[in-house]
């Protein structure tokens, strides 16, 4: 056992007196050590529940014949942080995440990990320092929230975003927006809907890193989570005895199943950073052109929140993401042969059904025949961007307008408040990059206040978007402006044509042009000039290549 180093011989008399000294007794160091990496806080509801989670895989790993250690990670709240300068911390956060699993995993020797994450970067940051470590882990999280219910609908935290509009639009009153916020969001879990949170945990069990139900199980189903949370404590020390570690798992026919399950589910965009950060770990590229190219080929099956009405509850209850494997392997897409903590994605799905064909349509009759998500390219983005093409409206998938032009997230909600935006209006909002944030801030604020008011808008931006975001919404655009990317070029006034489903972003400019007003750009001022910020900012790549630190 890895743990032996701190655990055997008489050089180690020292350190076993320090684990004596909290109570762990003799026998207890003769079973392998299991990290618990729990990331409960007060502040974001997906992880507030995570106490309990973690106590029920303790008693897996101890029923199991291990010992279990639990030790923290941070978390931010990405609703809370969303449209001010916490939002440039959350991005950043996922390598602190990394790096911390990784300082704690390597300084105590231990066997395995059981990693308890739920929300937004969280969940990448630890899938991150699995593969880092590559020690026998399993990946469980907290599980969804339940979708609120307001005036006899389902509400959730993307309806208050854009009940800000609604307001501001004078189309509710101050008491309907209270009354909103009230139920819009009402227990524990990772937002309700298929945001970022709640596609990372699905694409956990695709990446065969979680167990089924990782991704759909509601929080609120409390025994299920438990139940999972135990057998997650379980299969960790069986992972341990036959030395099965995330990288066996973690193969390019794994992230390609992910990935076809992003595409097949319509997925947050955020996965086109998270995805090739972790497969970067483990020294596996995925481009851009990747997602392109399963994205064609993979029947979009589900139409979840906020492309859709149904939510996660309802997803789980058709079949999870075990059921939509199963009916995206009708087409080959998948690699039913890849392995996971618990046999091969064939074993997995073998038993699996679809129990509501409302919400898992089949591959015969999809939603649509082409995957959720799109990779653009053209002279405002050679290094490509990312759009949810499914939550974007049929009449805004080829759409052409005025550029808008803002230097800073913060400039455009307040000309969106102003009422200064018109139907027609592209809003570009650049310098928001990995670099020029720093952080690259999402962008929900403006996306959901533009959606709330009714307007007939396209947003672009080297920033990204939250997973809660619908409509016309390109990120990522690379290279950022704050390296002279295009994005920085463009001027207002200039014609910005959006051509999603011929996978084409460009600015109605020559070359000739684009040329002059390179030569004459001035790289502006950092905008965070000490802190972690600042240091992240001089090692963060392109959102294309995943924005890891280098």
């Amino acid at each position: 056992m890895k743990s032996n180093v701190v655990k055997k011989g008489s050089t180690r008399a020292a350190h076993r007196s320090l684990f004596y000294a909290m109570g762990y007794r003799p026998e207890d160091l003769e079973k392998p050590l299991i990290g618990i990496v729990n990331s409960f806080n007060e502040i974001i509801p997906g992880h507030f529940h995570l106490r309990e989670i973690t106590e029920a895989v303790k008693l897996g790993v101890a029923a199991a014949g291990g010992t279990p250690v639990e030790f923290p990670a941070i978390g931010i709240c990405d609703g809370i942080a969303m449209g001010h300068e916490g939002m440039k911390y959350s991005l950043a956060s996922r390598e602190l995440i990394a790096d911390s699993t990784e300082a704690m995993a390597m300084a105590h020797a231990f066997d395995g990990l059981v990693l308890i994450p739920n929300c937004d970067k969280i969940i990448p940051g630890m899938l991150m320092a699995a593969a880092r470590l590559n020690l026998p882990a399993v990946v469980v999280s907290g599980g969804p929230m339940m979708a609120g219910r307001h005036n006899g609908k389902d509400v959730s935290l993307s309806s208050m975003f854009e009940a800000a509009g609604l307001y501001e639009a004078g189309k509710i009153d101050a008491a309907e927006l209270d009354s909103m916020e009230k139920d819009a969001c009402p227990g524990c879990g990772s937002c309700a809907g298929l945001f970022t949170a709640n596609t990372m945990n699905c694409l956990t069990e695709a990446l065969g890193l979680g167990l089924p139900g990782n991704g759909t199980i509601p929080a609120a189903y409390t025994g299920a989570r438990r139940a999972l949370a135990k057998n997650a404590g379980a299969v960790v020390v069986e992972l341990v005895e036959k030395n099965i570690r995330p990288r066996d798992i973690m193969t390019v026919q794994a992230f390609e199943n992910a990935i076809a399950v992003d595409m097949g589910i319509g997925g947050s965009s955020n996965t086109v950073l998270h995805l090739p950060a972790i497969a970067h770990e483990v020294g596996i590229e995925l481009p851009l052109e990747l997602f392109d190219k399963i994205s064609a080929k993979t029947p979009y099956i589900t139409k979840l929140s906020p492309g859709g009405i149904h939510h996660l509850q309802d997803l789980n209850e058709a079949g999870g993401i075990p059921a939509v494997m199963k009916e995206l392997a009708k087409t080959g897409i998948i690699h039913t042969n890849a392995v996971t903590v618990t046999g091969t994605v064939a074993e997995r799905i073998e038993n699996a059904a679809t129990m509501c064909s409302d919400v898992i349509h089949t591959v015969e009759e999809p939603y649509r025949k082409t995957g959720g998500i799109a990779i653009l390219k053209g002279n405002l983005a050679p290094d490509g961007a990312v759009v949810k093409e499914s939550a974007v409206a049929e009449d805004m998938l080829v759409f052409e307008g005025i550029a808008r032009v803002f230097n800073s997230e913060d400039e455009a909600i307040e000309d969106i408040l102003a009422k200064k935006i018109k139907d027609g209006d592209v809003v570009v909002i650049r310098y928001e990059g990995p670099k020029g944030g720093p952080g690259m801030r999402e962008m929900l604020n403006p996306t959901a206040v533009i959606t709330g008011m009714g307007l007939k808008v396209a947003l672009l931006t080297d920033g990204r978007f939250s997973g809660a975001t619908r409509g016309a919404c390109i990120g990522h655009i690379s290279p950022e402006a704050m390296e002279c990317g295009p994005i920085a070029l463009v001027e207002e006034g200039d014609i910005i044509s959006i051509d999603i489903p011929g996978r084409k972003l460009n600015v109605k400019l020559s070359d000739e042009e684009l040329a002059r007003r390179k030569a004459a750009w001035v790289k502006p001022s950092a905008k965070v000039t000490s802190g972690y910020l600042a240091r992240y900012a001089k090692l963060v790549t392109s959102a294309n290549t995943g924005a890891v630190l280098k």
